[in-house]
C-alpha cells in the first residue's frame, strides 16, 4: 500500500497541531532528528526523534513523537542571521 505522505526527513522544520496528533492543543514547530523506522505504528502513523523549538528556534526539549503524517506541516528553513550569515548565503550562491 503507498504511503500519501513524502518520507521525514533529518534537518526538516515541522509545525504540529491538532491534525498530527491530539497532543499538540498548542501548536510546537520541531526539528527533525530521524525517524524511528524500527517501530511499527498503525498505518498512517510514525514515531519521530525530534528537537522541540522555542520562540528563537533554539532546542528546549528532544523529544520521541507519534505523530499522523498527513497531519504533519512542513516549514521553511528560516533565513539566518548574525555574523555567520554572509558565510552562509555566500555559500548557498556559490552552489
Amino acid at each position: 500500500m503507498p504511503e500519501t505522505a513524502p518520507r521525514i526527513r533529518a534537518g526538516e522544520l515541522l509545525l504540529l497541531t491538532r491534525e498530527t496528533s491530539p497532543q499538540f492543543t498548542v501548536p510546537i514547530r520541531v526539528r527533525v532528528v530521524r525517524e524511528l523506522t524500527d517501530r511499527h505504528p498503525p498505518h498512517g502513523w510514525t514515531w519521530i526523534e525530534v528537537y522541540q523549538l522555542g520562540r528563537q528556534g533554539q532546542a528546549v526539549a528532544k523529544r520521541e513523537l507519534f505523530v499522523l503524517r498527513d497531519g504533519l506541516r512542513r516549514l521553511p528553513d528560516p533565513v539566518p542571521s548574525g555574523p555567520d550569515a554572509t558565510l552562509l548565503r555566500r555559500e548557498r550562491v556559490a552552489r
